[in-house]
């Protein structure tokens, strides 16, 4: 599994090509490389997003809103159904059934992260974040960490008495 996790980060799925290759290093026959690939969700076998929610719709999750978290993901990316890429190709959104982390929910994993509690703002936040180039994005988190730290106080000058006369 870490080799066709590796294939696909590198191609963004796992093409034939690819899982031939993954067969032949390890010396498997390409048919059982295949099924565990095709058995485990985590795979893509066509293209997807750079960055891909999944969100959870199970239980926990739908009854704290994740039906909304799922509209506003196709909303804020551009998208209308599961397996679609966006026009500019950074997302695509995905389903699942459970992530593991009721207690948190509603939660989607993106970019090998959980993210939870999540709220639409929330939502924005993490598809903006994605937008911007690279070397944007530290400069966004950097800002958005200094403005939750109060501002220092400022020193005055001490007072001085007006002279008579």
């Amino acid at each position: 599994m870490p080799a066709l996790d590796l294939a696909q980060e590198e191609l963004g799925h796992l093409t034939p090509e690819a899982m031939s290759e993954v067969a032949a290093a390890l010396q498997l026959d390409p048919g059982y490389v295949e099924g565990v690939a095709t058995f485990y969700t985590l795979f893509h076998l066509q293209p997807v997003g750079k960055h891909r929610f999944y969100v959870c719709t199970n239980l926990s999750c739908m009854l704290r809103g994740a039906n909304e978290i799922v509209e506003h993901v196709k909303r804020a990316t551009g998208l209308s159904e599961p397996g679609e890429v966006s026009k500019d190709g950074l997302f695509s959104y995905e389903e699942v059934e459970c992530l593991g982390a009721c207690e948190y929910a509603p939660v989607a994993r993106l970019d090998r992260r959980y993210e939870k509690d999540l709220t639409p703002a929330r939502i924005d936040s993490l598809v903006n974040d994605r937008r911007l180039p690279r070397r944007y994005q530290r400069a966004a988190a950097r800002a958005e960490t200094d403005a939750a730290k109060p501002a220092p106080a400022r020193k005055r000058a001490p007072r001085t008495k007006k002279k008579s006369g």
